[in-house]
């Protein structure tokens, strides 16, 4: 009798939900994906099979993919729908548990000094369900350190409490940095303690955004081409100096939702069909109005993307009355 043949990893499916595993080495995380433009595409399979607390989503195991049209796509991830399918699930916990009023990566709107710390979190090597508990915990009660002066404030010591209570990794290097990056806005990048409008920097640089990242890299330790990359993705919609952005990672996401997975074709399409979007919701007007969607929709499909649920938004997407 031939011997049996041994399963692979891919038979061997986890019993625990992602967002409440304990730290891995391998996360995949914005900082992993987001530094080689080639790099492989994880064939983790599509989480379809549980519901979103907001969105209930349709299975589609067994059946052949959903293709919902562009349109439909960014209205649907332009809605409120579709946040659940881009949070981790102890997101939407902690959501149920505290209120919908907490601040989050998923759907709050930040500073450009918040924007900043987030980079700097997020650039870290940890997966992204410890990426926006990190943020979750440091910007909520009873920490709140928004500002360079609560965090100066608490001290090394301060932030690394909030870190441990956040239960994520590299603890001890993120406070350092985000100690740093407080002291560096005093110093060189904004206007005081209190300032989190970081608009020395713009004035500095003449609003220029290879110039800006280049002082933000030379004053910020922690600060590379991922952390650059991923503030730019979310600062274009207060500043217009980078904007139309999307780094490598977040290509990806667009194209595996079914969108153009270029930052000039996705602006293009929003213009054209710009009418036809329900954007009430989203701040300003007129040309910041167009950057905030631009950037809406970046974020939720990274989001989509990092929590392996593609092909759910093109189902939910697809069925939608558009």
């Amino acid at each position: 009798m031939p011997p049996k043949k041994p399963k692979t990893p891919a038979e061997q499916p986890s019993s625990e939900p992602r967002a409440a595993q304990e730290p891995s080495n391998t996360p995949k995380d914005e900082g992993q994906s987001g530094t080689k433009s080639s790099s492989v595409p994880s064939k983790r399979k599509a989480k379809t099979t549980e519901a979103p607390s907001k969105a209930p989503r349709r299975s589609v195991r067994g059946a052949p993919q959903s293709q919902a049209d562009p349109i439909k796509l960014l209205q649907y991830l332009l809605s409120p729908a579709s946040l659940d399918l881009c949070r981790p699930k102890d997101e939407i916990e902690d959501l149920k548990n505290r209120g919908g009023d907490i601040c989050t990566y998923s759907s709050s709107t930040f500073t450009p000094f918040e924007e900043l710390m987030c980079a700097v979190i997020l650039s870290r090597p940890i997966s992204h369900a410890l990426g926006l508990r990190s943020i979750r915990t440091l910007f909520n009660k009873p920490y709140e350190f928004t500002t360079p002066k609560k965090i100066r404030s608490a001290g090394f010591d301060g932030v690394r409490k909030a870190l441990d209570e956040a239960r994520t990794q590299h603890r001890q290097k993120t406070a350092e940095e985000l100690v740093l990056l407080a002291d560096a806005v005093v110093e060189h990048l904004g206007d005081g303690e209190d300032d989190v409008s970081l608009e020395r920097v713009r004035k500095k640089c003449d609003y220029d955004w290879d110039k800006e990242k280049d002082l933000l890299k030379k004053h910020v330790k922690g600060l590379g081409k991922t952390g650059l990359d991923i503030f730019a993705r979310r600062i274009q919609a207060a500043w217009p100096d980078p904007y139309p952005f999307a780094d490598q990672r977040t290509l990806s996401g667009l194209r595996k939702v079914g969108l153009p997975d270029s930052a000039e074709e996705l602006k293009n399409l929003l213009d054209e069909h710009w009418t036809e979007l329900d954007v009430k919701a989203l701040k300003g007007g007129g040309d910041e109005k167009k950057r905030r969607a631009f950037v809406r929709v970046l974020e939720r499909a990274v989001g989509v993307d990092l929590e392996g649920n593609a092909d759910a938004v093109r189902a939910e997407a697809a069925a939608s009355s558009g």
